[in-house]
């Protein structure tokens, strides 16, 4: 039939393994999970720690105001952070809404009611607004909400928001204390600043997808979107940049960022050696193309991996005592860390990579629960980390005590174990005040503060759509 096996994960929490057949959906799984974990965790998790202190902490980002128009990933996501810090981000939606909202991915079992996992990832404390901004009131709404505001944000293309008045000159017009935020794939000048992007173009021209993979096989991309959230904390970071030099300096300003330029710069370090040394790094598979020696992630006996570099000396004899190869903890090739590891001592480098083949060797010669106990009692010496995969890192104690992995009822399918923030603030600690917003959930509230009457309200909401496809020019004109 196709329906995915479920696989009991050590803490509670599992995840459906779907068997290989595209003809039929799993249902939707209900596993067992132990919410005691979750409520011990609660004090540690930094997006609700201020509902258990002083209720009148302020927020980090209390009191800014931010208009996001975006779509997708790059954008929201950088409106999702803000909120998630406090700010008050009013989403502007067409009247279909953000196409993302209905983004389902492969293997989706949750009903209709459910939004898109992409959607929930970045909407997070947001409010809604439903507007067909072509027409005259839906305008009017939107120049009110930029007159207010200290942030407008968009992953839309700079020359259509110029045709559509919402270029940064006419917005800046209105409002000289705005921080305006744009991002794209490619860069705002040269040939290809207009040239349409998702993520994985912004991997493959960046660079990274050629460094991914094993040398004798093509190049690969991410399993994630890393082109799109790096791109949009990239975004954040220049607009919280531009808000500090506003207060230093009493001007707004426009900031451009793009997902290639993030992930050029994220890549500095290979990049910057390859151009010096004049000698191009190339992928090496399991191992980072510029550590050279044994350190990269091995598979175990039972099918599980480790990233894992010896580094005691000490340790490496019992390490190869351990895994079967005890010849080779006390070959003179590699008995000294320097030789193993030369990161500094290029007399090494070459000798360093035949010993991996042996470090293969040694870690399927033991199950992955043997070896972690072997790691766990000599953590000063052996760097290494078990290869997780989503049920792991949702199961993760680490985790759940750091707010990373948080509970949130989904719709349809119940409570859930969801990402998290990574940001922790002793002082002015975040918090959980809203989940994701309905397409136009605050379409009255936010006119209303704006000043629009009972009337003017209910011409906006009227026209709501839900479902209604974005056009395939609408789509072209993001990023």
């Amino acid at each position: 039939m196709g329906v995915g096996v479920t696989h009991q994960g050590s803490n509670g929490w599992a995840l459906r393994r779907p068997e290989p057949d595209p003809t039929s959906l799993p249902t939707i799984p209900s596993p067992p999970y132990r919410t005691d974990r979750f409520r011990q965790s609660r004090s540690n998790d930094p997006m609700i720690a201020a509902e258990q202190g002083d209720a009148h902490m302020p927020e980090p980002l209390e009191g800014l105001r931010v208009v996001e128009f975006a779509i997708a990933i790059q954008g929201p996501l950088v409106g999702g952070f803000l909120a998630d810090m406090g700010a008050d981000v009013v989403k502007v939606e067409p009247p279909g809404g953000d196409p993302n909202r209905w983004h389902t991915g492969v293997n989706w079992t949750a009903p209709p009611e459910t939004p898109g996992a992409q959607f929930l990832s970045v909407s997070h404390g947001k409010r809604s607004i439903s507007l067909d901004v072509h027409t005259e009131i839906g305008r009017e709404v939107l120049m009110r909400l930029v007159d207010r505001a200290d942030v407008f944000v968009s992953n839309f293309r700079e020359d259509s928001l110029e045709r559509m008045g919402l270029g940064y000159d006419e917005l800046a017009k209105r409002n000289e204390r705005l921080v305006y935020g744009i991002a794209n794939g490619f860069g705002h000048e040269g040939p290809d600043r207009n040239k349409r992007m998702t993520d994985q173009y912004a991997q493959v021209r960046s660079g990274i997808a050629n460094m991914v993979g094993d040398p004798e096989t093509q190049p690969m991309i991410a399993g994630s979107v890393i082109g799109d959230t790096s791109g949009a904390m990239g975004l954040t970071l220049a607009i919280m940049t531009a808000l500090a030099a506003r207060e230093l300096h009493g001007v707004g300003q426009k900031v451009r960022t793009s997902a290639y330029g993030v992930l050029v710069w994220m890549q500095g370090w290979e990049l910057n050696h390859s151009s010096i040394s004049g000698t191009m790094l190339s992928r090496e598979g399991p191992h980072h193309p510029n550590v050279p020696g044994s350190a990269g992630t091995y598979l175990t006996a039972d099918g599980g991996a480790f990233h894992v570099d010896v580094q005691g000396d000490e340790a490496w004899q019992e390490f190869c005592e351990f895994g079967g190869i005890p010849e080779i903890g006390t070959d003179p090739r590699w008995n000294e860390s320097r030789k193993r590891s030369p990161m500094n001592d290029f007399r090494w480098v070459d000798q360093a990579r035949l010993l991996r083949p042996h470090m293969a060797r040694a870690m399927k010669h033991r199950t992955t629960d043997e070896w972690e106990r072997f790691f766990d009692g000599r953590r000063e010496y052996i760097m290494y980390q078990r290869v997780f995969n989503y049920e792991d890192v949702i199961n993760d104690e680490q985790a759940l005590k750091n707010g990373y992995i948080v509970e949130k009822d989904v719709p349809g399918v119940g409570k859930r174990p969801m990402a998290g923030n990574f940001a922790q603030f002793n002082k002015t600690p975040p918090s959980a005040k809203r989940w994701f917003p309905e397409l136009g959930q605050h379409t009255a509230e936010v006119m209303s503060e704006l000043g629009f009457d009972s009337e003017q309200i209910a011409e906006v909401e009227a026209q709501r759509n839900p479902r209604q496809p974005m056009s395939r020019r609408a789509r072209s004109r993001r990023r």
